[in-house]
């Protein structure tokens, strides 16, 4: 069995569990996230490493798979930093992402310092970022899906966006602080869109191009990809310039879905001894990794949405926490950046994977796939949500 062959017959998985989900009414990353958690794990452990002698070291090992794997990590990166960046503040998104925020991330901070094994700070600070993130393409989905009036569809979605661009941001200048030499060729590229201007582009695809592209240099030359990406989006918002998408929307979701995901996902599972995993961690630390980050993103959605007040007449403060505590793509984006630079071990990854999904899965299990609270409306579009 060749490497090639594998990536073939996991992205074949992917698209049949994908379908499969379609049909049972789930969204396709949540299909494709217990594929990844449950399936492959199985599919390694039992059948490619034994019977086909490929370890996971060897099946990332190919030049051709790791450019594909910068591509497919930086479209997703950049997709996602585009959502961050398009920012709207308003007073009671700030009231709800504060202690939204706030509450997890301490929350991470002291399990990795009292329940995990010594580890870098920048270790330990990504984990408090994990427990805080919200994943705003999922979050739109689901908003949409159960018809959800506009008003509190955008104040959910600006409070995901808000909470997200504190955790990119936090670790990216927390990259930084480690090497401040490697921040000057990042800021330096992020300066492109004035060069642009000074040159008289007035089109928005050259700059979108020029994100795109660099953010791939970027990934793939092990640049801080963040600060580039962040700087680089942030100079376009204060020219005004869109960003717009170098395929049309409808090539750009279906490559998103049938490949860089699956990919994305497979590069990250391959990694991991299944056996070792289990070992390496004690229940303790399983039962607090799986159990925590949900409970302490609850608890500080709870009190955002008391503090913010009630987006509409018979708001749910307890279906909106939940809603809010969604993981999905923003996680699994994280996940392996962290995992790619030795931030975290295989294990902890696998851990944090299956809490991403069990809280990517949550509003379905208390019954919010099911619920329409309105409708008849058409809910606001989310600042990427044609994509």
């Amino acid at each position: 069995m060749t490497v090639a062959a594998f990536w073939l017959t996991a992205l074949a998985l992917f698209a049949a569990a994908t379908r499969a989900g379609r049909c049972l009414g789930l969204i396709p990353i949540v299909s494709q996230l217990l594929l990844a958690s449950f399936a492959l794990p199985v599919l390694m452990y039992f059948w490619v490493e034994p019977q086909w002698h490929l370890s996971g070291a060897q099946l990332i090992a190919p030049d051709w798979l790791k450019q594909l794997y910068s591509l497919s990590f930086a479209l997703l990166l950049g997709h996602i930093l585009s959502d961050v960046i398009d920012l709207r503040l308003d007073r009671q998104s700030v009231k709800i992402a504060a202690p939204s925020f706030a509450v997890p991330f301490a929350c991470g901070l002291a399990t990795a310092h009292w329940l995990l094994p010594a580890q870098p700070w920048i270790s330990s600070l990504a984990i408090g970022l994990v427990f805080a993130i919200t994943a705003i393409p999922v979050l739109y989905l689901y908003l949409r899906h159960i018809g959800y009036p506009p008003a509190a569809t955008r104040r959910l979605v600006q409070t995901a966006i808000l909470i997200d661009l504190t955790c990119w941001t936090l670790f990216g200048l927390a990259q930084g602080s480690l090497h401040l030499s490697s921040l000057l060729l990042p800021l330096g590229l992020a300066c492109v869109p004035v060069l642009l201007r000074l040159l008289r582009v007035r089109r928005p695809l050259p700059y979108s191009l020029g994100f795109f592209g660099l953010l791939v240099a970027a990934e793939h030359f092990k640049l801080n990809a963040l600060i580039f990406g962040i700087g680089y989006l942030l100079c376009m918002t204060a020219l005004k310039m869109p960003l717009v998408l170098p395929l049309p929307t409808r090539w750009m979701n279906r490559l998103q879905t049938w490949f860089a995901i699956p990919l994305i996902l497979t590069f990250g599972i391959v990694q991991i001894d299944v056996h070792s995993a289990f070992a390496s961690l004690g229940p303790a630390q399983w039962a607090a990794l799986l159990a925590l980050p949900v409970a302490s993103k609850l608890l500080g959605n709870w009190l955002g949405l008391g503090w913010a007040g009630a987006s509409f007449a018979g708001a749910s403060r307890w279906r909106e926490s939940v809603l809010l505590n969604i993981r999905g793509l923003s996680e699994i984006v994280f996940l392996n950046l962290l995992l790619q630079q030795g931030l975290i071990s295989p294990a902890l990854y696998f851990a944090l994977m299956l809490m991403g999904l069990f809280a990517t899965l949550m509003p379905a299990l208390t019954g919010l796939h099911r619920a329409s609270l309105n409708p008849t409306a058409d809910p606001a579009r989310s600042p990427r949500a044609d994509r």
